[in-house]
């Protein structure tokens, strides 16, 4: 027999030699059946225990109070400061549309790249004063250079509704500093006005003379 012809029934002899076998090694531990908890069972069981501990209640109300302090004193406004020098630019609130306007017919009303400037169509019809309502000074400042009916005056700190109810008149929140981010506002006192087509900002330090009791 050749060693070519061997090859095959030396392949089936070590097959039949060594037979594969399985063997039970039985337990080696603890085991314990696979259960998932229900989520929802849970939260519910927890807000249950929450109820009946009376946190509920605590939570609900800590959170009510939260919320009229954020009312009655919104979070200041970061990196403002008290105005120390005099500073004035002009503010183009000219913007370039992205994309075509259409009316609710589809008609193209505004092109895309037009110019546009607001204050074409909606004026500033009186001066915006931001101010820090924490400062005497400033809103002493505020309250006699501006008639109620000539000035919107913003707040960057303080509490608004204490001032509208002990000054009988209105006062605004920047909230989140969104305007004073938009005319690059970094100093109070400052007012922007309109000029033509474009807007004067101004910051400017409380002098002296105008100084007056709150």
């Amino acid at each position: 027999m050749t060693p070519l012809r061997a090859a095959p029934f030396l392949v089936a002899g070590l097959l039949m030699a060594a037979p594969a076998s399985a063997r039970d090694y039985g337990q080696q531990g603890t085991v314990w059946s696979v259960i998932e908890p229900d989520l929802l069972e849970q939260i519910h069981a927890r807000l249950t225990h929450l109820e009946k501990s009376g946190e509920t209640a605590k939570l609900n109300e800590e959170l009510k109070r939260r919320t009229i302090a954020r009312v009655n004193r919104p979070e200041p406004v970061a990196g403002i400061s008290a105005a120390a020098a005099a500073r004035s630019w002009r503010f183009d609130p000219t913007i370039s549309v992205e994309r075509d306007i259409a009316n609710d017919k589809g008609r193209v009303i505004v092109a895309a790249g037009t110019r546009v400037n607001p204050l074409d169509t909606v004026p500033l019809r009186v001066p915006l004063v931001f101010l820090d309502g924490d400062d005497p000074e400033q809103l002493a400042w505020a309250t006699r250079r501006y008639a109620s009916t000539k000035a919107k005056l913003i707040l960057v700190r303080g509490a608004p509704l204490e001032l509208m109810k002990a000054r009988q008149r209105r006062f605004y929140f920047d909230q989140g500093g969104s305007l004073v981010k938009h005319f690059g506002i970094h100093a109070v006192p400052a007012t922007v006005e309109q000029q033509g087509r474009v807007l004067i900002i101004t910051e400017q330090p409380v002098r002296s003379k105008e100084r007056a009791s709150s």
